[in-house]
């Protein structure tokens, strides 16, 4: 499982899930995630179509299979996790 936190310096939501994602990585180190600066990581984010921020992009066998957008509780997360590496 991979997932890339698309985010930017300017973005108040995306500074509220700093603390939340390094909670999660630190939780879950079998679990590769990746901050995305929007600002510096254009055609990335154009690759996924990222239109808002925050935007929490989870990947397995190389395929987008769950997007959350906005503010999300730790809880939120797990349950995705969970959902995938069952």
């Amino acid at each position: 499982m991979e997932i890339l936190d698309f985010y930017a310096d300017w973005c108040g939501p995306c500074q509220m899930m700093k603390p939340v994602m390094a909670e999660f990585e630190k939780a879950h180190p079998e679990v590769k995630v990746t901050a995305v600066n929007i600002d510096e990581e254009e055609e990335l984010a154009e690759k996924y179509e990222v239109s808002s921020i925050p935007c929490i992009v989870f990947i397995k066998d190389n395929k987008e299979v769950e997007r959350v957008v906005g503010v999300a509780s730790p809880k939120k997360l797990e349950k995705i996790l969970e959902k995938f590496n069952a």
